[in-house]
């Protein structure tokens, strides 16, 4: 009797743990509403564990959005496919600094020639929301640069575009330095602000690339507490969808 009794609370103590690990290690995932992308569909999704604290945020596309999207010469009769507001469910918007997702689709790329002139998404993952970034069209504040603190080492100012920010592109990047482009990183400011993380990938890296990893550069310091993002991963599924994903997240001070 005395080892039937030890076995069960051994059981019991056991039972409990694999409770409190499984319990630990919960999370929820939060879809926002689809979006038509061409002849597919596009979403985000936020993933929170047990206590609220970002795990991901994500950009999802279908496949159809990979294999309909039209990639002929630039036209007006294309232009509003091009450029799409992908919402943040309100549990993201709050677990995280990032209030919606601007995608944008390139047909024929863009400026530089021969570095960003590939068939390529540009995935803005904006820190204002979407009625403000429409009026960013005031050319001094897009020409207005915030402290360098708050951007990454390395990075200088490019392009500004209105109704989406000045740019700012990592020199470190392997496009700049003699290698083809298939993904980079960059930030955008407005207004002496940093208002948009961007991860930019060419259509041919997303339909070919199964996972990927890369660290996200970091700024020394941030304008707002939350946590950010230090990660940035492509990941297909068997269904079909590939998602372009914000990991890593740490809690960081405003400064």
């Amino acid at each position: 009797m005395k080892k039937l009794l030890t076995l069960l609370a051994v059981s019991t103590l056991l039972f409990a743990c694999e409770k409190e690990k499984e319990d630990k290690d919960k999370t929820n995932t939060f879809k926002s509403e689809e979006v038509t992308v061409y002849h597919g569909k596009s979403w985000s999704s936020v993933t929170l564990d047990k206590d609220g604290v970002p795990q991901q945020l994500a950009l999802i596309l279908d496949s159809n959005v990979l294999r309909t999207v039209y990639t002929g010469p630039s036209t007006p009769d294309h232009h509003h496919d091009n450029d799409l507001l992908i919402p943040i469910h309100s549990k993201g918007v709050e677990a995280t600094p990032f209030k919606f997702i601007m995608l944008n689709w390139n047909p024929n790329g863009h400026e530089p020639e021969h570095v960003y002139d590939k068939p390529h998404f540009d995935i803005h993952f904006y820190l204002t929301n979407s009625g403000e970034v429409m009026n960013y069209t005031d050319e001094a504040k897009l020409e207005s640069l915030p402290a360098l603190d708050y951007l990454p080492a390395n990075h200088v100012p490019g392009p500004a575009v209105p109704m989406m920010g000045k740019h700012w592109i990592d020199l470190a990047t392997p496009e700049l330095n003699g290698q083809p482009f298939t993904q980079t990183f960059l930030f955008g400011s407005y207004n002496a602000e940093v208002v948009f993380y961007e991860p930019m990938i060419t259509l041919d890296f997303l339909k070919t690339t199964k996972t990927f990893e890369r660290t996200i550069p970091q700024p020394a310091k941030v304008k707002k507490t939350g946590y950010y993002p230090t990660k940035m991963k492509v990941s297909k599924k068997d269904d079909g969808t590939t998602s372009i994903i914000l990991d890593g997240f740490v809690k960081r001070q405003a400064s």
